[in-house]
C-alpha cells in the first residue's frame, strides 16, 4: 500500500447481501464515505480483498464474519483547471456549497466547452480545500441545470455530502421548484389540456404531467415525449400570474429530474416557454395584444424563460433541513415589469 492510501478493514455482519458489491456497501463503515459507485470501481481496480485473497467481481458471495480489506488511495488532484470566476453562493460548509448560477454557465467542462465552467469556478473558490469525490479532488455535481437556465444548485464538496445527497435526488425527496415564463395560459378547463395524453389536474389546478422522456429519434441533442422506453418523468404546474390569455408565469415542481424535463413537458402540452430555442418553435407573441414593447422584449428573448428558484434537502451530514430561494434574474425580471405595466 503508497503511503498515497489508507486501508479500510471491517468484518461483513449477519446475513449478508448476496453479492459482494451489496454486502461492502451496507457493511463498509459510515465515517469512510464510500459511495455505492466508488466502492463498485474499487472492486473493479482490485483494491477490495477477501480474507486476503483480490476479489475483482462484485458478484461474488460473502460470508458473515469475511474480513474485508479495501485500499482507498486519496483524493488526486484533477485535470481541469481553476478559473477566477465569480460565485453567487448562499450557503457554504465543509461537506457542501449551494450556488445561484448564472444563465450563460455551463454546469461541467465537456468536449465542447472546457473552460468558463461551474467546476472551474469552483476548483479556484476551494483553493486546494477540497476532500475530494470518488478519488479526485473535485465537486461532487448531484443534479445540474442547463447552460441558459438560471438558479440553484447544491454541490458535494465530500464523498459523505455526495452520497447522501445523491441518495435524496435518486428517491426525489429532494425539493425543487422553478419558475418560468410560458406561451399561454395553462387552464384546467380547457379541453384541449385535457385531452392531453399524460395530462391530470390535482387540487389548487395544479397540472400533473407524466411521461417518460427519451432520446428524440432524429435530433440526438433533443429530448422527446414518449410513453414506451425512456425515463419517467413527472413535473406539476400551476399558473401564478396571466397576461392577456398570451403570456403566463408558472411554477413548476420536479418530483423526477431528466434532461431539459420541464422544457419538454410544457412543449408538450402546447405551452412552450418563451424564448427556449429548442423546443419552442417559432411561436411569437402579436404586439396587438400586449403592445409594441411588451411583444419585442418578449419575441426577442434570448434564452429559456426558466429560473431554479427554490432549493430543499436533508443536510446529509448534520441532518438539519435546508430550504433556498434566490430571486429571478434581471433578464426574467425585467419582462415581468413589462407584462405587469401593460396592466392586462
Amino acid at each position: 500500500m503508497s503511503t498515497s492510501a489508507r486501508l479500510v478493514s471491517f468484518p461483513i455482519g449477519p446475513d449478508p447481501a448476496p453479492r459482494l458489491d451489496k454486502a461492502l456497501a451496507r457493511d463498509v463503515p459510515e465515517g469512510e464515505s464510500l459511495s455505492r459507485s466508488r466502492l463498485a470501481r474499487l472492486i473493479e481496480g482490485g483494491a477490495v480483498s477477501v480474507n486476503g485473497t483480490v476479489v475483482t467481481d462484485a458478484r461474488a458471495k460473502l460470508s458473515e464474519g469475511d474480513l474485508i480489506e479495501i485500499t482507498v488511495e486519496e483524493a488526486a488532484e484533477v485535470e481541469t483547471r481553476p478559473e477566477a470566476i465569480a460565485l453567487d453562493i448562499l450557503h457554504e460548509d465543509d461537506d457542501l456549497i449551494v450556488v445561484n448560477k448564472p444563465a450563460g454557465m455551463v454546469v461541467h467542462p465537456a468536449p465542447g466547452t472546457p473552460g468558463g465552467t461551474l467546476v472551474n469556478a469552483l476548483l479556484h473558490h476551494f483553493g486546494g480545500n477540497l476532500s475530494g469525490v470518488g478519488g479526485e479532488k473535485r465537486p461532487g455535481i448531484v443534479h445540474r441545470i442547463d447552460k441558459d437556465t438560471s438558479g440553484l444548485l447544491v454541490v458535494a464538496k465530500s464523498d459523505r455530502a455526495h452520497h447522501g445527497l445523491a441518495d435524496q435526488f435518486a428517491a426525489h425527496s429532494a425539493e425543487r421548484e422553478y419558475v418560468a415564463l410560458c406561451h399561454g395560459v395553462p387552464n384546467p378547463a380547457d379541453p384541449r389540456l385535457r385531452g392531453v395524453r399524460g395530462v391530470s389536474f390535482e387540487e389548487g389546478g395544479v397540472m400533473k404531467i407524466t411521461t417518460h422522456l427519451g432520446r428524440h429519434k432524429t435530433d440526438r441533442q433533443r429530448q422527446a415525449v414518449v410513453f414506451s422506453g425512456g425515463r419517467h418523468a413527472v413535473t406539476r404546474v400551476r399558473v401564478e400570474e396571466c397576461f392577456a390569455g398570451v403570456v403566463s408565469r408558472v411554477s413548476c415542481r420536479l418530483e423526477t429530474g431528466r434532461t431539459h424535463q420541464i422544457r419538454v413537458h410544457m412543449a408538450h402540452v402546447g405551452h412552450a416557454l418563451i424564448g427556449d430555442p429548442v423546443y419552442g418553435g417559432r411561436r411569437k407573441v402579436a404586439e396587438k395584444v400586449l403592445g409594441r414593447e411588451p411583444a419585442e422584449a418578449l419575441n426577442g428573448f434570448n434564452r429559456q424563460a426558466l429560473h431554479a428558484a427554490s432549493l430543499g434537502f436533508v443536510h446529509p451530514v448534520s441532518g438539519e433541513m435546508m430550504r433556498f430561494d434566490a430571486d429571478l434574474p434581471e433578464d426574467m425580471a425585467g419582462l415581468l415589469h413589462l407584462l405587469r405595466d401593460t396592466g392586462l
